[in-house]
């Protein structure tokens, strides 16, 4: 019998139709991994050139900006969704609005060698791209045209990526995204009526219960959730309540690295390293939201796909019950 399920936070229903699929064999690729391009990467050490001027880069050993050396690398997406040159220029159309595309994309490279993926790296080396992200979010904090910054990872063709060399991206905002505003409303409503995060009241049910808990350390807690859109998806979650990502200070980033690491290496192992979206969830850069939002990194491996009926009613199908994959997840040898 399919499971409807309705997500406590912003209140979507996702069906849990296990007729459809189940195991994890059931979303292994169906093409062989695709092969190393052999044409010239942009985001190699030596072809610094082929990218505009980096905004920020970790040299170890020093030395200039713009050349070799760098571990972790952050240049303008040479291609932007958004510019950071202009005023907003918002107006009216009738019954339109309408500003100009203010903001600010940038392309987190996040290491030289070509061949590595993110799950591949040294903890110490996730942490310095944890660090990354929080150096520039604070950095373009001080516009105050910017109102979010997103920190997003596509990883492989079928997630979207359009370049091997494995990075991800940050785009600067001059609007809150809808989805965004969905979950404070969710956050900020059950505060109003409860006094406490819901996120928190989330990571206490699931601490106790045990079912959907794929890992775990001192600071993070890693779940499938109880009405997951997609199958295999997961949240890493800060045990202690936190709004503001980059406000996280060296010893949550020293233990959110490794349950990152973990996490990414259990999906590869169980689904044999699908395409996947990591989508990093922080409060507005200016908005007071401390009390009752709760940051966190959403995970979805690549599997199935949105067709009519997501699209039509807004309700996902998912052949598998986070049960099952947290049980799946935590199992893969490592």
């Amino acid at each position: 019998m399919p499971d409807l399920r309705r997500d406590p936070i912003v209140g979507r229903w996702v069906i849990i139709s296990t007729e459809r699929a189940g195991r994890p064999r059931d979303f292994y690729p169906a093409e062989p991994a695709r092969q190393p391009s052999t044409s010239l990467c942009p985001f190699c050490p030596g072809q610094e050139q082929l990218t505009p001027n980096e905004v920020l880069a970790y040299r170890p050993q020093g030395g200039a900006a713009n050349s070799p050396g760098w571990t972790v690398r952050v240049v303008p997406n040479k291609y932007p969704a958004l510019q950071v040159e202009g005023d907003m220029g918002r107006e009216g159309v009738g019954l339109y609005d309408r500003m100009n595309g203010v903001g600010a994309h940038e392309v987190i490279i996040e290491t030289p060698d070509h061949k590595d993926m993110l799950a591949d790296l040294p903890v110490k080396r996730i942490e310095d791209i944890l660090w990354a992200y929080r150096d520039r979010m604070v950095d373009l904090k001080r516009d105050m045209r910017f109102r979010y910054t997103l920190v997003f990872k596509n990883h492989g063709a079928a997630a979207g990526a359009t370049l091997e060399h494995t990075h991800s991206q940050l785009i600067a905002l001059p609007v809150i995204p809808t989805s965004v505003m969905a979950e404070i409303d969710g956050c900020r409503t059950h505060f109003q009526q409860k006094e406490r995060c819901i996120y928190c009241d989330i990571i206490r049910q699931e601490m106790s219960d045990q079912e959907r808990v794929v890992a775990e350390n001192p600071e993070f807690i890693c779940i499938t959730p109880f009405a997951p859109r997609f199958p295999f998806e997961m949240w890493i979650l800060p045990k202690r309540h936190a709004a503001y990502f980059e406000e996280s200070q060296k010893t949550q980033f020293e233990m959110l690295a490794p349950i990152l690491s973990e996490s990414l290496r259990r999906m590869n192992r169980t689904l044999r390293s699908p395409a996947y979206n990591f989508i990093l969830h922080t409060s507005p850069l200016h908005e007071k939201t401390g009390d009752y939002y709760h940051w966190h990194i959403e995970l979805i491996p690549k599997l199935t796909q949105v067709a009519g009926f997501e699209w039509g009613t807004g309700f996902y199908i998912n052949p598998v019950t986070p049960e099952e994959a947290a049980k799946f997840l935590r199992e893969a040898e490592l």
